[in-house]
């Protein structure tokens, strides 16, 4: 095999690798997206959301520890969207109203 043909060889090999590298990436984030939308809804009357105060809408609350503007969507433990239901790292393996509060809200660090 000549030189050329070689190295051409080797181009197609690389661009095929990095393309098929570039597909896996796409699809194998694709499973993680789905199964945050997929989480059941933390209960209030869950054992550990009781323990921590959890409500689903802030505003609604009694406990003297919440501070106006304080809500899941802009504490440091939430990863979902500013609306809706999204996962918060005190209940692993469930989700959180945006618009809900518990004692343990910490302010996102900017």
């Amino acid at each position: 095999m000549s030189h050329e043909k070689e190295l051409e060889s080797r181009r197609r090999f690389l661009k095929a690798a990095a393309g098929t590298a570039a597909a896996a990436a796409v699809i194998g984030g694709l499973p993680r997206l789905a199964r945050a939308a997929d989480l059941p809804h933390v209960a209030e009357t869950d054992p550990t959301a009781k323990a921590l105060g959890y409500v689903e809408d802030a505003s609604k609350t009694k406990d003297p520890k919440h501070k106006a503007g304080d809500i899941c969507a802009n504490c440091q433990f939430y990863s979902g969207g500013p609306s809706g239901y999204g996962p918060c790292q005190l209940f692993p393996g469930k989700s959180v109203a945006a618009k809900g509060w518990c004692v343990s809200h910490a302010p996102k660090k900017a």
